[in-house]
């Protein structure tokens, strides 16, 4: 009799471990398929803010007009970026002011970092991941 709740008590550790392990590969794989995905472009338009046209001049007097597509991480960034839309304005304004034409023409990626940079400092609820310049006119 006891041999054989010795071979019941070691089949049935065996098949804990075995279900344990079962698991935790499980768990551990599974939440392995998002990360480091690329978004789709729709997940991407759907976190994104358009800002309204700015104009404004720059140090060496000439105007500039320019728009920006903001990407966030989320809904809730999306919102309070469309609130912070006066910030946006008074680091642009500020930014752009101690350019010239030149600096303007060949530092516009530059533009973005700053921009994407100074507004991640005053954002509380998410954070953007990245700025493009969908259209400027310089004057």
């Amino acid at each position: 009799m006891s041999k054989l709740v010795k071979t019941m008590v070691t089949s049935l550790v065996i098949l804990l471990l075995g279900s344990v392990t079962a698991l935790v590969i499980v768990l551990n794989v599974s939440g392995d398929d998002k990360e480091g995905a690329a978004q789709s472009i729709d997940d991407i338009i759907e976190h994104a803010y358009e800002s309204p046209e700015i104009t404004t001049d720059l140090n060496d007097g000439s105007f500039v007009r320019i728009q920006f597509q903001i990407l966030t991480d989320g809904k809730g960034a999306q919102t309070e970026i469309s609130k912070r839309d006066f910030q946006l304005r008074n680091i642009l304004i500020k930014e752009l002011a101690t350019m010239n034409e030149d600096d303007f023409k060949s530092g516009l990626t530059d533009l973005e970092k700053i921009v994407q940079t100074k507004l991640n400092e005053v954002m509380t609820d998410g954070k953007i991941t990245d700025v493009y310049t969908i259209s400027k006119i310089l004057q």
